[in-house]
């Protein structure tokens, strides 16, 4: 049975342009709003209960407002209201089918990435998340619980590393970061899964649905090669932009999250070669299989065709056949048929065919 795919534009067709839309599958996920508001001297982490708690931290600080739920088209509105966002970016954040990008704007910019990682069944999850960087805050905008920011909620908390003494700019940058960075985890994955399916083809160690587990591999590759080639062309206009809320010292680590996507691209591509590879391989192992049981077949067919013609000849009905009166007629045709069947078992060791 063909799976049903999930056509998410339908639900914007024929809509008014800037319409706040959820177009993902999650429309019970609970809204969930935590809040970090730091500084070098001191750090606030809070779970607001509400939207209008956004509204309340003060300047001199950096804060990092992250909202699980887009679901709640009117929460994320009330957030838009407040930071005075464009309605086409409102659009955006609750359309999840969005290629990642970046939009820059009088006060702010606006990123959308893919976020990449594997469930408890090993399969791949993509999970969009968007970026609106200010002058002193980021705003982050998941569809559902469970990210990959544990480790920068951990830095922010703890002071470590420069977080503290950066502005919002390098706030964006770690968290970025930490989205490439499990790119990595999610190439080791598909690296390993890769070389098991060469291990098993090369072994002759393969399952009957082999070729559909190495379509659904190469389906993933796909997934994250859509996911991560994007990000360069962003990460490359943030490096190479005048924005004001970028500086220059920040320009630095944005490069090398440059190369970490360089790095990433190009293991994706020998991944793709490999999987191309692979369908080849289990493709020439069956039919070298095949040609290992026709090559049997035609040996005994080979040994079989003069018995055969013997058997023939001496099983015809003509009312005169010499050998028929000599006493010992029988046990020399036996005589001939195993030499015979003996002398091709020989010739064709000889020819190494057996």
């Amino acid at each position: 049975m063909a799976k049903k795919r999930i056509q998410h534009s339908k639900k914007k067709i024929g809509q008014i342009p800037g319409s706040i839309i959820y177009t993902g599958e999650k429309s019970n996920q609970k809204l969930f709003i935590e809040a970090f508001d730091y500084n070098k001297d001191k750090c606030i982490v809070k779970e607001l209960l509400n939207v209008e708690e956004c509204f309340n931290f003060e300047e001199g600080s950096i804060t990092w407002i992250n909202i699980n739920g887009l679901n709640h088209v009117n929460a994320i509105e009330k957030i838009g209201e407040h930071y005075e966002l464009h309605p086409l970016v409102l659009e955006d954040i609750v359309n999840i089918s969005q290629r990642p990008k970046i939009d820059e704007y009088d006060d702010y910019m606006f990123v959308v990435l893919k976020m990449l990682y594997y469930d408890a069944n090993e399969k791949i999850i993509s999970e969009q998340v968007s970026f609106i960087l200010g002058k002193d805050y980021v705003l982050s905008f998941q569809e559902s619980e469970g990210d990959v920011f544990d480790e920068v909620r951990e830095r922010i908390k703890q002071a470590k590393g420069r977080v503290r003494s950066m502005e919002a700019d390098y706030l964006l940058y770690i968290l970025i970061d930490a989205i490439v960075d499990h790119y990595f985890s999610v190439i080791e994955v598909l690296g390993d899964k890769i070389e098991d399916f060469e291990t098993a083809i090369f072994s002759g160690d393969v399952a009957d649905d082999v070729s559909q587990n190495i379509q659904n591999l190469k389906r993933e590759i796909l997934r994250v090669r859509r996911a991560i080639f994007p990000l360069r062309d962003i990460i490359n206009r943030i490096e190479k932009n005048e924005n004001p809320l970028i500086q220059q010292k920040t320009i630095t680590y944005y490069r090398d999250v440059y190369d970490h996507l360089i790095q990433v691209s190009e293991n994706i591509d020998i991944y793709r070669e490999m999987i191309w590879s692979l369908m080849d391989m289990y493709m020439t192992s069956i039919s070298n299989k095949m040609n290992e049981v026709m090559k049997v077949l035609t040996i005994m067919a080979s040994i079989f065709i003069p018995l055969t013609f013997i058997a023939g000849i001496y099983g015809m009905n003509f009312e005169y056949i010499p050998e028929l009166n000599y006493k010992y007629s029988y046990f020399v045709l036996w005589g001939v048929m195993i030499a015979i069947f003996i002398s091709m078992i020989i010739y064709f060791k000889r020819k190494k065919w057996l």
